[in-house]
């Protein structure tokens, strides 16, 4: 690969180990048809996603691409009233990624990280590398030398639903 995204400059100046995954046309395509192309199995691939509490401060979730994040169990997670999905034209100027290119690494500021539980249990896991299309896989304990983070349940649980 020849390309390097700012999320893989930053893995290699902290020297952490990492693989980059390039999916060719991806901008109109979800989470799950990458993981699909990429030959990947989606409950290993995250999404990363931007919201904004009642107190206006701004957290991130990262669960896998198939699952919707559960808002309830996310604000929670971080101790707020509530939490709502951040608007897709806020994105950019808030992280400097785009809708769908979103990484927890290399944000213009630190916000807190959630993790979905299990994510820790993987060899590696797969994650925007900055960019559509993007990703880079890596052991989800290497990240702790670039961001803080904590492990909490945040998705919605279907059998819950009924």
């Amino acid at each position: 690969m020849d390309e390097k995204t700012n999320v893989m400059r930053i893995l290699e100046k902290k020297k952490i180990k990492y693989s980059p995954h390039v999916c060719e046309n991806a901008d109109d395509l979800s989470g799950v048809e990458i993981a699909e192309k990429l030959g990947k199995d989606p409950d290993r691939c995250y999404k990363t996603l931007v919201t904004v509490a009642k107190s206006k401060k701004n957290y991130v979730f990262v669960i896998p691409v198939a699952k919707e994040l559960d808002l309830k169990k996310a604000a929670k997670a971080v101790g707020e009233k509530s939490i709502d999905m951040l608007k897709s034209k806020e994105l950019l100027p808030l992280t400097g990624y785009v809708h769908g290119g979103c990484s927890p690494i290399g944000m213009k500021k630190t916000f807190s990280t959630t993790f979905q539980t299990g994510a820790e249990d993987y060899d590696t896991i797969y994650f925007s590398a900055g960019k559509i299309g993007h990703q880079v896989e890596l052991h989800l304990a290497d990240t702790q030398k670039i961001i803080r983070y904590k492990i909490a349940d945040l998705i919605i649980d279907k059998s819950e639903e009924n």
